[in-house]
């Protein structure tokens, strides 16, 4: 079998933990096995640098509303590029499987990155019709596998689970450059609670700013006054920087917007967390970890499998800013034990969520997919 010509489709690639995925598994694809080409349906964003060389980027134009039933031009577009299968990432599943079938692309792979929260039926039927004309569905951790064969996988698609991993080496443990606390006037002795993420409802950041505002507010609490440092952007910043204020804690919660200096994050940071509604397999969870932080999250999606069973006492309920808040005091208090949580992090990823065997993993998948029978609509 000669070189496999593999066409990702994807919103943009811009910031996000999906892209970041993208992005690995293009650069890291053999490229004596396999012709990589990347379709943008808006823009191209901050990963396409990564990319020029490795594969070869492709810019949709505009799409009228009704594309999203009748996708001429998007179809086009993939009939010129003939690709042997069309992987397809959160976001385009429905609009982008019409095209591929319009198109006569042999194989179709579509990655869920993750679902909301509750997950709109709207959604679900769209994503139910696209799955009846997909070869293979991955979820990203078993628990969301189990949401998609309940709720919206229909017909022949195989689901398979194939876990989200990061580069250990590029993610590891340093000393605080000082960078992050002189540009946001932080003190030396104060802890930096910690998270990257995107600014959406899904995330929880509100939940997040009222268990900091419950922390702040304990007068039994010891040592130095922290801080709240969240890098990433979305439709809800405004919002949060209005709940901050009404909270009274807006001088010490620093919203950054995104950022590209990710290990003087974390090497800032004292803890890394999370207080998301839903997750698939979350990248940022798992770069922090990897880079030696201790995690304290919800206990949502595949969060817990990432933390297995000997960080399992780092996870929360959802939408418990009490219980947030009194974890985070538990942890300020023990530094022994977020030290000892930071060595079990590191080598969690290490172990079990590296990202050569997503890679291959992926490319296993290209090479051994095989259409079923189609599909009347």
């Amino acid at each position: 079998m000669g070189r496999l010509r593999i066409l990702h489709v994807i919103q943009n690639l811009n910031y996000g933990g999906m892209e970041r995925l993208l992005a690995d598994l293009v650069v890291r694809a053999d490229p004596e096995r396999f012709e990589l080409h990347v379709l943008v349906l808006q823009y191209l964003g901050r990963f396409s640098r990564e990319l020029e060389g490795r594969a070869v980027l492709h810019v949709s134009p505009p799409l009228p509303k009704w594309s999203l039933l009748f996708p001429r031009s998007l179809a086009r577009q993939i009939t010129a590029i003939a690709p042997d299968v069309v992987h397809t990432h959160s976001g385009v599943w429905f609009k982008t499987a019409r095209a591929v079938r319009s198109a006569g692309v042999p194989r179709l792979i579509h990655t869920e990155h993750g679902r909301g929260s509750p997950d709109p039926a709207s959604n679900r039927l769209l994503d139910g019709l696209a799955s009846r004309h997909t070869d293979v569905v991955v979820a990203v951790s078993e628990a969301l596998a189990l949401q998609l064969e309940k709720t919206v996988v229909r017909g022949r698609a195989v689901i398979r689970v194939i876990t989200n991993g990061v580069d250990t080496r590029r993610f590891h443990p340093m000393p605080d450059t000082g960078r992050i606390r002189a540009e946001l006037g932080i003190p030396a002795d104060a802890p930096i609670l910690g998270s990257i993420g995107r600014l959406e409802p899904i995330k929880g950041y509100d939940v997040m700013l009222e268990a900091f505002s419950r922390l702040v507010a304990d007068p039994a609490a010891a040592g130095p006054p922290p801080h709240l440092v969240v890098a990433g952007d979305g439709s809800e910043r405004s919002r949060l920087e209005r709940l901050a204020e009404r909270l009274g804690v807006a001088a010490r919660v620093h919203l950054l917007g995104w950022r590209d200096d990710v290990h003087d994050l974390h090497s800032a940071f004292a803890l890394f967390t999370m207080s998301s509604r839903s997750e698939g397999t979350s990248v940022s969870l798992l770069e922090a970890m990897s880079a030696g932080l201790a995690p304290l999250v919800t206990n949502v999606g595949g969060n817990q499998a990432v933390l297995g069973p000997e960080l399992a006492h780092r996870l929360v309920p959802s939408e418990d800013p009490d219980a947030l808040a009194s974890a985070w005091r538990r942890a300020m208090a023990d530094p022994a034990g977020l030290l000892t949580d930071a060595g079990r992090a590191r080598g969690r990823v290490e172990s079990a969520f590296g990202v050569e065997a997503m890679v291959r993993s992926y490319e296993a998948l290209y090479r051994n997919v095989r259409p079923p029978a189609p599909i009347p609509d």
